[in-house]
């Protein structure tokens, strides 16, 4: 009986290692409990981290380009006046002419009896007939112009060739700036056995100060 009592005992033993005991409610809760604060805080950190780190969003969708503010309607911007040529001469250089000229020397020559090239010798130029070079083959539109080349219009001829006789085989853009025009007219106007005198500032009906 007691070798009887002693196998249940055993037997009651090893079940209990095979099954083990169930947990009770106050363990199932607390696990419950851990995960459900677990995935409250994630929840209130990524809440916290969008309100934080959010962008601003714009009242118009799109992106802000700059624009230009366009000038008022009105007349257009009138173009700088030049200075009469004849004021310019006054503070004319021969030699800063010469110098300026140098930029025309791989269409012209500029020496007595040169040789015509792209453009006609300019030896003396100043007061000459146009499209008088002999053996010069010159434009229509040179030729149709007639006259004489005076101070003025070879002033107005080197600023813009092309607006002063439209249709020239000339394709130079031209000498802007009065001063440097006015120093490449006086030293034309040297290239001469006689070289007539310049146009006095007086002449040009006005007392402005040369450029």
């Amino acid at each position: 009986m007691c070798a009887a009592a002693i196998c249940g005992g055993l037997l009651v033993f090893l079940k209990t290692l095979r099954e083990p005991p169930a947990m009770d409610s106050f363990e199932v809760n607390k696990i419950l409990g851990a995960i459900l604060g677990t995935l409250l805080g994630v929840l209130s950190i990524n809440i916290a981290a969008g309100a934080i780190f959010a962008p601003t969003q714009p009242a118009k969708p799109g992106y802000d380009i700059a624009v230009p503010e366009k000038a008022p309607a009105g007349k257009p911007a009138e173009p700088e006046k030049q200075q009469p040529i004849e004021q310019l001469l006054a503070n004319a250089d021969v030699g800063r002419g010469e110098n300026a000229a140098k930029k025309c020397q791989a269409c012209h020559t500029f020496t007595k009896g040169g040789r015509n090239m792209v453009g006609p010798n300019l030896w003396g130029v100043v007061g000459r007939p146009r499209a008088s070079e002999p053996g010069f083959n010159y434009s229509a539109a040179m030729k149709g112009k007639g006259g004489n080349w005076s101070i003025d219009e070879l002033s107005q001829f080197i600023a813009n060739p092309r607006g002063f006789i439209p249709g020239t085989n000339m394709t130079f853009a031209g000498v802007q700036r009065g001063g440097e025009r006015a120093d490449v007219i006086a030293y034309l106007n040297s290239l001469s056995d006689n070289p007539a005198p310049l146009p006095k500032a007086a002449e040009a009906g006005g007392g402005a100060k040369p450029q």
